[in-house]
């Protein structure tokens, strides 16, 4: 759920960007080393390993996003409203949420509400992930 959500957030970041370019953003683990990349063009986001190999897309509509594997079976959606953005599987059933503040902090939550993690894009546009208890796990620039 956390790479999904993720993904939703990189889409929404340079989907400004999409109308005009295609662009790539690079996904890191917390020691920095490279572990895959994420290359956007228009409406799609499409996700490779560190190798290259393609492990999935996303399309957008409006503000529902919907999931791919690297076959193209739907394995999930997004729907947005205003800060809050739930996640479904491919049934349809809600998997989880996740709410953005005014400070800019995402903080992700299960089908439960019960809080999973967050993160935070500084000003030079790298995203930080912490796990529930405010630890880091990764960045993504």
């Amino acid at each position: 759920m956390k790479k999904l959500q993720i993904l939703l957030i990189l889409a929404i970041l340079t989907l400004p960007l999409a109308g005009i370019c295609s662009t790539t953003t690079n996904h890191y683990d917390r020691y920095g080393n490279r572990t895959g990349s994420y290359r956007t063009n228009g409406s799609t986001t499409t996700e490779y390993d560190k190798y290259g190999h393609k492990t999935g897309s996303y399309k957008s509509n409006g503000s529902t996003t919907t999931q791919y594997d690297s076959y193209g079976h739907k394995t999930g959606s997004y729907k947005t409203n205003g800060s809050t953005t739930t996640e479904y599987d491919r049934y349809g059933h809600k998997m989880g949420t996740s709410k953005t503040n005014s400070n800019g902090v995402t903080t992700t939550y299960d089908r439960y509400g019960n809080k999973t993690g967050s993160y935070k894009t500084d000003s030079s546009g790298r995203t930080i992930e912490y796990d529930k208890y405010g630890r880091k796990v990764g960045s993504y620039k």
